[in-house]
């Protein structure tokens, strides 16, 4: 089954960054579950899967986009923008930066692979 691009971003980048988001915010800045929720604009049970490594355990984000991450949480946290807008941005950063690949693969029964032929169309965009 080919994916779309979107498709990838929604299954796969979307929830990596979530959960950067959520560890940095935990560990860096000692932020409570709950309130780390609340920034994110998700449940404080997917918050504990997220840091307790049991949701989004296969992919990891390009130092790159960790450290986008990192000045995002610092935004969120001056009260200057909000995780939908910084989400957003760290996306178009991916597809800018061409990070895509090394962010994602393509998953085949639990095993991430090569994604290259299923979002070459991020390099249109």
């Amino acid at each position: 089954m080919r994916l779309l691009p979107q498709e990838i971003e929604v299954k796969y980048i979307i929830p990596a960054i979530r959960r950067d988001f959520a560890m940095i915010l935990s560990e860096k800045h000692k932020i409570s579950y709950g309130r780390i929720g609340l920034i994110l604009g998700i449940t404080k049970p997917a918050v504990s899967q997220y840091l307790n490594k049991k949701r989004v355990t296969k992919i990891k984000l390009h130092s790159r986009i960790v450290h986008e991450i990192e000045k995002s949480c610092k935004k969120l946290l001056g009260g200057k923008t909000d995780s939908v807008k910084e989400i957003g941005d760290i996306l178009r950063f991916i597809r800018k930066k061409k990070l895509h690949c090394e962010v994602c693969g393509k998953m085949i029964d639990g095993v991430l692979h090569d994604c290259k032929q299923i979002i070459a169309k991020y390099e249109d965009d």
